[in-house]
């Protein structure tokens, strides 16, 4: 896997000055679109768009403290449709306009080229199982919040304290099936998966019964999960739990993630400092 990985960044290197589709790179890495995004975001700790973007002003960097083309030109190469756009991204890259770096000399921001290689781990193992589940229901509350990769999200913890009590006794005896209880859920998340972008959030049960009025729902396909466990410090614990899936359980088993509402149930300490949590991630064979 990480082989068919760093073909697919040689790639990306080959053509900053051209077209990159994301199809291309999952061809190449021998997997889908969808599984090549999470992968990479999960590794290289930004998504793929933005590295993408760094490299090419990287580049482009370069290319305008050397000289000898016009900044037009330079901006064109790199897939910049004016003068205006490029110096934009220029800014919001190294701090400065291209014509100001290239008038004094200014230091620049430099992405490295990204390759991955193995690094061992995992010596405390991770639990998980893969479960088989007939379609089901997701019904709940819903809202569109921004993503946070680390810490409380604010916008979450300020819905899920909006649901009154009777609200939340009604979706705990609507539960029917695993993972039983009230349930967090992301869903259609933004394909950069860049901290801000948005998703739906449900505080929500899986259930087979019927919707009742004025409840948001979701039907779910029949299909595969992955279902991991964790215990420690809250949120930290799952927090870090959803990076080392990406990071080392998916690498190393045969299974890619596949698009689908991601599922976590957690059970508070007393004092809300620990955390018994699992997370659901619908998944499939890597082959197919």
């Amino acid at each position: 896997m990480l082989e068919r990985l760093n073909r697919a960044m040689e790639y990306i290197e080959q053509h900053l000055d051209g077209q990159i589709e994301t199809a291309e790179l999952a061809r190449i890495a021998v997997t889908s679109e969808y599984h090549f995004r999470r992968l990479f975001s999960a590794l290289a700790g930004m998504p793929l768009s933005e590295y993408i973007r760094r490299r090419r002003l990287t580049v482009a960097g370069a290319e305008v403290l050397a000289g000898e083309e016009t900044l037009l030109d330079i901006a064109l190469r790199h897939g910049y449709g004016s003068g205006e756009a490029f110096a934009r991204a220029f800014r919001a890259v190294h701090g400065v306009g291209p014509g100001e770096a290239r008038r004094r000399g200014a230091a620049l921001y430099a992405q490295p080229r990204m390759s991955f290689r193995l690094i061992v781990e995992g010596s405390s193992g991770m639990r998980y199982r893969i479960v088989e589940k007939e379609e089901f229901r997701l019904v709940g509350r819903k809202a569109r919040v921004p993503l946070v990769h680390e810490g409380m999200n604010p916008a979450i913890v300020a819905f899920i304290r909006s649901i009154d009590q009777e609200t939340l006794r009604l979706l705990e005896s609507l539960s029917d099936q695993e993972p039983r209880g009230i349930v967090n859920v992301s869903d259609n998340l933004a394909g950069s998966r860049a901290e801000g972008t948005e998703l739906d959030y449900y505080h929500a049960v899986v259930t087979g019964a019927e919707v009742p009025e004025g409840m948001d729902s979701r039907a779910v396909p029949a299909g595969t999960w992955a279902v991991f466990e964790s215990s420690g410090p809250f949120p930290q614990a799952v927090q870090y739990l959803w990076r080392d899936v990406f990071t080392q359980w998916f690498p190393s088993n045969p299974y890619r993630s596949r698009p689908g509402p991601e599922i976590s149930r957690t059970r508070l300490s007393p004092d809300g400092k620990e955390a018994e949590s699992e997370i659901w991630i619908p998944v499939e064979p890597a082959g197919k």
